[in-house]
């Protein structure tokens, strides 16, 4: 996906079989379903990349940790698979129950087997679900129809919470010995990976019927035939593989099994919903209208409010100037939000203000996204802590400062109306506070030089320059700290640099 010519955007589709490489070298962004793989070297590749959408939910085919580091962000539309991966679910269920697809199987080779396959009736029967989210309540819900107990564990969802959609909430060790039916609705971690193996199936209720519609692993698979063959598993219902398509049929050939070549997601209205959704989150993203969907930029998610965006110009704004006061990006940087507007600030500005520190150093497109990979790699320790009183005249808006510990070197600033503001570099206040817009020229003088600004005026004079502002900080230890505000940034400051103790420039 490009820019074009007039600001839109240009797409460039991509045919689903690729036996060549992608071709991502001139796009802005990168819009995928499950079957593309963005790998590493992808990413490489595509120096332009801003956004990878993911048509779906899960990101498995995408280099998550190498985005992050390029500072790519990445994207999924989380909600618009969830009704039919659910559907498909309760369709699993119902089969297993009935078993449905050996029956039916068994009609088109001629026979007449009604002895053979008995079923169970549903009603009364005890559904664990395992993972509480969008997809997990929606599938609790439908089976609550059909006369089912349903019983689940979620690590995030509260006890009450899931309540209010008629599951009750019980720790791991008492879902398994019983349920008739367990159901997996979790992304696949560390934490999950194996969450049905031969230790629990061991504590299950004998002849449980197990699902996974979710991602393979979740479920061992050898553990999940054993327990087949066994008895102590009575059925299986399996729509994903950890290897997909899955080379050892033993799994796949076992009578009590019905699979599924992963098809959660295969419906004409989820494939139309994802890929609706995932063109807006990118256009919205590009038009700064919000964000959505986000799997690696947690940190931009508030970015695009426009009550946050000056305050991500600040603390960029801050981190840099810290850096050049302080001649380094490494050691411990403390950030410290004060006021209650700031409360939940920590998540944006913390990035932000690594990114400020980084900027301009050996790092390359620093981002919200990649900010904090790169400074601890870069060997920037951040901290951060808040108060919910900050000092006058902030009160109302909240403050924000950041220091270098183990140093004297700090910067402090708020946000009035729209414009960031300096209130303090290394203890020198402004009592004026400087706006943070544009191009900044910032020098350290003795207070007692009284001829270094008409020499920058004349400086300025020189070379079109105009001076748009000026503001001077309190004295300490007999110097003073001075922001001005220029209409473009100065090439030379040769001049300027004898008659001050230090100067730099930002542009904002």
């Amino acid at each position: 996906m490009d820019r074009g010519m007039d600001g839109g955007m240009e797409g460039s589709p991509q045919p689903r079989a690729q036996p060549q490489p992608l071709r991502v070298q001139d796009c802005d962004g990168l819009i995928v379903r499950s079957a593309t793989k963005v790998t590493a070297d992808v990413l490489a590749a595509a120096e332009r990349l801003q956004v990878v959408g993911r048509a779906g939910t899960g990101v498995d085919n995408v280099d998550v940790e190498a985005a992050t580091r390029k500072g790519v962000l990445v994207m999924n539309t989380p909600t618009g698979n969830s009704l039919s991966a659910a559907e498909l679910t309760c369709g699993m269920i119902l089969c297993l129950a009935r078993q449905i697809p050996q029956a039916a199987a068994s009609m088109k080779e001629g026979k007449w087997d009604r002895k053979k396959y008995m079923g169970m009736e549903l009603n009364g029967k005890t559904l664990g679900v395992l993972g509480l989210g969008r997809i997990g309540r929606e599938v609790a819900t439908r089976m609550q129809a059909f006369g089912m107990k349903t019983i689940g564990y979620d690590p995030v969802i509260t006890p009450e919470a899931s309540a209010t959609f008629g599951v009750e909430q019980l720790p791991l060790e008492q879902i398994w010995p019983r349920c008739d039916f367990i159901t997996v609705h979790t992304p696949l971690l560390p934490s999950t990976t194996g969450l049905l193996n031969d230790s629990t199936f061991a504590k299950c209720r004998r002849g449980v019927q197990v699902v996974n519609c979710a991602r393979g692993g979740i479920v061992d698979e050898g553990a999940l035939l054993r327990a087949l063959r066994s008895g102590q598993c009575g059925g299986a219902a399996l729509d994903v593989f950890t290897q997909e398509p899955p080379k050892d049929r033993d799994l796949v050939n076992h009578p009590n099994v019905i699979c599924c070549p992963h098809l959660g997601a295969s419906t004409q209205e989820a494939q139309s919903r994802c890929g609706k959704e995932i063109a807006m989150q990118i256009v919205n993203m590009a038009t700064g209208k919000g964000l959505a969907g986000t799997v690696n930029g947690q940190a931009l998610s508030k970015a695009f409010a426009p009550q946050t965006k000056p305050w991500i110009t600040l603390a960029r704004a801050l981190g840099t100037v810290l850096r050049m006061v302080g001649k380094q990006a490494q050691g411990s940087m403390q950030v410290c939000t004060l006021g209650t507007p700031l409360r939940e600030a920590e998540s944006y500005l913390t990035p932000a203000v690594a990114a400020g520190m980084l900027a301009g150093g050996a790092q390359k497109d620093v981002t919200l996204v990649n900010a904090l990979l790169l400074a601890q790699e870069a060997g920037l320790k951040v901290a951060t802590t808040h108060g919910d009183v900050a000092p006058e005249p902030d009160g109302s808006t909240g403050l924000l400062q950041v220091s270098l510990q183990g140093t004297p070197h700090r910067a402090a600033g708020t946000v009035q109306g729209s414009t960031p503001v300096l209130r303090e570099i290394n203890g020198a206040t402004f009592k004026q506070p400087a706006p943070l817009a544009g191009s900044i020229l910032i020098y350290r003088a003795k207070a007692s030089e009284s001829s270094t600004l008409p020499a920058l005026t004349g400086l300025l004079g020189k070379v079109g320059v105009q001076l748009q502002s000026y503001h001077s900080s309190s004295t300490v230890a007999g110097e003073q700290w001075s922001i001005v505000g220029l209409s473009a940034p100065l090439s030379d400051l040769s001049e300027l640099k004898p008659r001050v103790t230090e100067v730099f420039q930002l542009q904002l």
